[in-house]
């Protein structure tokens, strides 16, 4: 990975996904010896639980109804 002239990385998507990294997330930088960290910014968004869905939103891949998967996960 290269920094940009900008001083700009792209944190790869499955990082960004595990870590919960959506767009507008705060995180913070921290020096540890010779090694810099990233960390998840500490303040809550209101905005985030409507951000997680509307990135779901139509990636459902299953076309069951509600009473199907219900009946499923009850068996």
């Amino acid at each position: 990975m290269r920094i940009t002239s900008k001083g700009q990385v792209t944190i790869p998507i499955e990082i960004r996904e595990k870590m919960g990294l959506l767009p507008n997330t705060e995180v913070e930088f921290q020096i540890r010896g010779n090694a810099v960290r990233l960390k998840k910014g500490r303040e809550y968004s209101s905005r985030r639980p409507r951000e997680l869905i509307h990135r779901m939103r139509g990636k459902a891949t299953v076309q069951m109804t509600t009473d199907e998967i219900l009946a499923l996960t009850r068996r």
